[in-house]
């Protein structure tokens, strides 16, 4: 697919350094199928449009707070499915959003015994304990 110039559109560099990942990971993504074919220009280089780097930027976080790639290939079957896969998509949202809230939950307990070592140390260093 040739795009033309007349929506602002970026190179794989300049969407890799958007969304935060590399290029190697954005064009795995496109192979994957995660990622509708990216548009190229006259010459065959990759042009990702806003769209492409909005969708990117969701797939980055959905992968960021632990979503497993299957669940995002099926959230992307599902988008492309259309409307009558709402109630789908919602459900798959809820299910990771509750493996999220378990991991803050997790990391906050975690957070709890550093800053009890970090405070352990500090009176330490203080002479608190002699």
């Amino acid at each position: 697919m040739d795009i033309g110039t007349r929506e602002a559109t970026c190179t794989v560099g300049e969407a890799a350094q958007r969304v935060g990942l590399s290029t190697h990971t954005l064009r795995w993504y496109e192979q994957e199928g995660l990622v509708e074919p990216v548009g190229r220009d006259s010459a065959g280089r990759r042009r990702y449009t806003p769209r492409d780097v909005d969708w990117l930027l969701l797939l980055t976080r959905l992968r960021r707070t632990g979503m497993p790639v299957r669940d995002m290939r099926r959230y992307v079957e599902l988008a492309r499915q259309g409307d009558g896969t709402l109630g789908a998509r919602r459900g798959l949202f809820e299910e990771h959003r509750l493996r999220v809230l378990a991991q803050m939950a997790e990391l906050e307990e975690d957070l709890k015994v550093l800053d009890f070592k970090i405070d352990h140390y500090r009176r330490a260093e203080q002479g608190e304990f002699d």
